[in-house]
């Protein structure tokens, strides 16, 4: 049955100008958790009674029981009676399993010249099986060419198709509202931080440049042209079960227009989550990955300093004693040198920064002497609000190492208390100072007091401290501290 006909029969189908429509009107809410939210318009000419219609402005990975078609506009009714999804769209492995059993023609190169042989297709590629072809009388385990398929091949299906049976009361002829979850789509971001310093003061605060990219990953088996593109960045709760529809989510595209002057990419607040608009028109193939700038800033302060955390917890704590001590003498002696290099600013308007930053990879680069950026380290971030600080490490520092030694240890069962001392030595070899933070971990009780200490120290939690010192050239420091337990 040719288009023709086919559009003669039903009562109604899409036509070339509607599908032109609804590229035009495609909206797009791309999650960070796989998933979309698709809004388009279909072009609806509905007769009195039951009716034909059918789409192919669908995805490959679309959740048919999300599936909302409404007149926007609210006058019309649309009583859907029956909805049918079709994804098997044509793939060589599908149209090797239709002529199972039949005999086609192979295309083969010989002496730089195409030629057709004809071979019976015994089993196809299903299941993980090797295709059996026989050929010439012979059976071999591989295809003996290109397969040419007959034309007029039944059954033939291009693109993923939903195929309604539509009840309408009157005739009515308007724009209807396609929305649905799909899978295959998903969107991450990326910084860029560049330091136009030729060299790290090793410690410090410094201005940088922070480039931000969102990358947008097509896999849902369907392009979308001039679509209108935003981003949800935060967790959703999706219910990977029978039954899930759109519900609340389905509306989280239905905003307004850009305008015609696009304005670079905002945000809002929307639910609990933050909602980023790129206020454009983008063109998004199957299958394709695209990187759209969303910030560019210069300025912004960012403070460098080495963190000593010598303690290397082990996989168990190991002795817990009564309510509340761990009493094993030998936790807490594994140590490591490594000193990290770590990197923080605040997000916020007075560093030209503010806008709720989505998770991601941040990358730091550094300009050479010779003036090539040079690549130095990248962490990732999760989800920063306004003024919320970004912190975080870029690797370890190649000129400045640290020791742990536990000087002294003493238990008291009866009385219930520990006293337990360490010597923290930091050494760098550097030409210029370095500050560096030396991190201690009080895990034994959660009672506890430091007795002596040979420096100022900051409390950043119940079970943690930290002792900023700084480290002469090519030179040591040293922190010492005793502390008291009691449960």
């Amino acid at each position: 049955m040719n288009k023709a006909i086919f559009c003669l029969l039903a009562a109604s189908c899409v036509s070339a100008s509607a599908q032109q429509n609804q590229a035009a009107g495609t909206a797009l809410t791309i999650y960070n958790q796989d998933l979309a939210v698709v809004r388009t318009t279909v072009d609806l000419g509905l007769k009195p009674g039951d009716n034909e219609v059918t789409t192919t402005k669908v995805t490959s990975q679309l959740e048919p029981d999300s599936v909302v078609l409404r007149d926007p506009a609210g006058r019309h009714p649309v009583q859907i009676e029956e909805q049918n999804y079709d994804a098997a769209i044509a793939t060589q492995s599908w149209m090797l399993q239709k002529y199972e059993g039949q005999t086609i023609d192979f295309k083969q190169e010989r002496d730089g010249k195409p030629e057709l042989v004809q071979g019976k297709i015994l089993r196809a590629d299903a299941n993980g099986a090797q295709p059996l072809i026989e050929l010439n009388g012979k059976m071999q385990f591989q295809l003996p060419g290109l397969p040419v398929f007959p034309a007029s091949t039944d059954g033939l299906l291009l693109k993923p198709t939903l195929r309604w049976k539509i009840f309408s009361k009157d005739a009515a002829q308007f724009p209807a509202e396609l929305s649905y979850l799909t899978h295959g789509f998903s969107w991450n971001a990326t910084y860029n931080l560049v330091s136009a310093k030729t060299e790290a003061a090793g410690s410090g605060t410094e201005p940088v440049d922070i480039v931000g990219w969102v990358t947008i990953s097509n896999n849902s088996g369907t392009e979308f042209t001039d679509a209108r593109v935003k981003l949800m960045a935060g967790d959703v709760a999706v219910a990977r079960q029978a039954g899930y529809g759109c519900g609340v989510i389905s509306g989280l595209a239905m905003a307004q227009a850009a305008p015609v002057a696009p304005p670079p990419v905002t945000q809002k607040a929307f639910d609990d989550f933050h909602l980023y608009d790129l206020n454009r028109r983008v063109t998004l193939e199957d299958r394709e990955t695209k990187q759209i700038e969303f910030l560019r800033v210069a300025g912004v302060p960012v403070t460098r300093k080495y963190v000593y955390d010598g303690m290397e917890f082990p996989n168990s704590y190991g002795e817990f004693y009564g309510n509340g001590a761990y009493t094993d003498s030998s936790m807490g002696l594994s140590s490591t040198k490594k000193v990290h290099i770590e990197q923080e600013f605040v997000n916020s308007k007075a560093n030209h920064l503010g806008m709720p930053l989505p998770a991601g990879v941040v990358r730091f680069y550094r300009s050479d002497s010779d003036g090539q950026m040079e690549f130095v380290g990248e962490n990732t971030i999760d989800h920063t609000p306004e003024d919320g600080k970004v912190r975080l490490s870029t690797g370890v520092a190649f000129d400045v190492t640290g020791q742990r030694k536990r000087m002294n240890f003493h238990i008291d069962v009866s009385e219930r208390v520990i006293d337990e001392s360490y010597l923290i030595t930091v050494k760098s070899a550097k030409d210029k100072p370095a500050n560096v933070d030396v991190i201690e971990h009080l895990f034994r009780t959660a009672t506890w007091n430091i007795a002596e200490n040979s420096s100022k120290y900051e409390k950043r939690d119940s079970s943690t401290i930290a002792f900023p010192i700084t480290v002469p050239a090519h030179g040591q420091q040293q922190v010492s501290y005793t502390v008291h337990y009691s449960w």
